[in-house]
């Protein structure tokens, strides 16, 4: 647990000491290889800054920094835990906490498609950039990519993206584009769980951007992922969700889907943070064995 001084810390360096970010960012211990042969068991804490922070029947539950820092020093302890995905502030929080040494660490970039928003899908870059996530020495970029056809806001993410993984490539960093065929459904963007949609966005996804070579995709686990999968070469990490009531069911896709090449590892997000009975370790130890880790 992060104690009273270590909390005040954060807001006094924040305060008065800013400059020390930087010389942490640069101190970081990196991993000597990001894919160390097991698959890579990351955790996402994004969505805070696209103001999504609704768990259960709380609508802000992730407007607690000081208990989401809790939960994440402690699964980032995990020692099936691989690093995390998260934005500026988060990852500096765990920068003066110290808990990001051996952590693989993807900066996210584009969350100004705030969730529920008439412009959900035109997501600027308004987190890292290109620049910070070499300058911070990161491990890569993480990129959210909501592909509407009825909506001409795609357009521009796809060019947005595009020349994000592009500066990346270039500079030999991973571009990890999380990828959503979108729909509008009584005003609010959902995600179509049908294959031929995600099959067309993976399509779309993979040839974006002059350079290839760093690109890896994150994907939502639907049915028929076989026929999903087979749609790439690309690394792809699986996100997991909320499995909600066919539990069993989706988990035996998630272990199907980890047996794929193109598989290199799973993300979880607020499920594994904050699990209905609020045992945030238990949830990663379980979703550690479902993987065979």
């Amino acid at each position: 647990m992060i104690s009273d001084e270590q909390f005040a810390e954060i807001t006094e360096t924040r305060a008065r000491r800013p400059e020390v970010l930087a010389e942490l960012a640069r101190g970081r211990k990196r991993r000597e290889a990001l894919d160390e042969g097991r698959g890579l068991f990351l955790i996402s804490a994004d969505d805070a800054a696209r103001g999504s922070l609704q768990i259960g029947a709380n609508p802000v539950a992730l407007g607690n920094r000081r208990k989401l820092l809790n939960r994440l020093v402690a699964v980032l302890e995990h020692d099936a835990v691989d690093g995390i995905v998260a934005t500026p502030d988060i990852v500096d929080d765990l920068l003066l906490l110290g808990a990001l040494h051996d952590v693989v660490v993807f900066g996210s970039m584009n969350r100004s498609g705030l969730a529920g928003s008439t412009w959900e899908v035109d997501d600027r870059f308004t987190a890292f950039d290109v620049p910070s996530v070499v300058d911070s020495g990161l491990d890569g970029g993480k990129i959210t990519l909501r592909i509407d056809w009825a909506d001409p806001s795609t357009n521009n993410a796809l060019s947005a993206t595009a020349e994000a993984i592009t500066g990346l490539g270039r500079a030999g960093q991973v571009a990890l584009v999380e990828t959503l065929p979108g729909f509008r459904d009584g005003g609010r963007v959902r995600v179509a769980n049908d294959p031929e949609a995600l099959i067309r966005a993976l399509s779309v996804a993979g040839g974006l951007g002059a350079v290839s070579a760093y690109t890896w995709l994150k994907v939502p686990v639907v049915r028929e992922m076989e026929q999903v999968l087979a749609a790439t070469t690309l690394p792809v990490l699986i996100a997991g969700g909320d499995p909600g009531e066919e539990r069993e069911a989706v988990i035996g896709r998630w272990q199907r889907a980890m047996g794929s090449p193109q598989v290199r590892g799973f993300v979880g997000g607020r499920t594994v943070l904050f699990p209905a009975d609020g045992d945030a370790i238990g949830a990663v130890s379980a979703v550690a064995r479902a993987l065979g880790r």
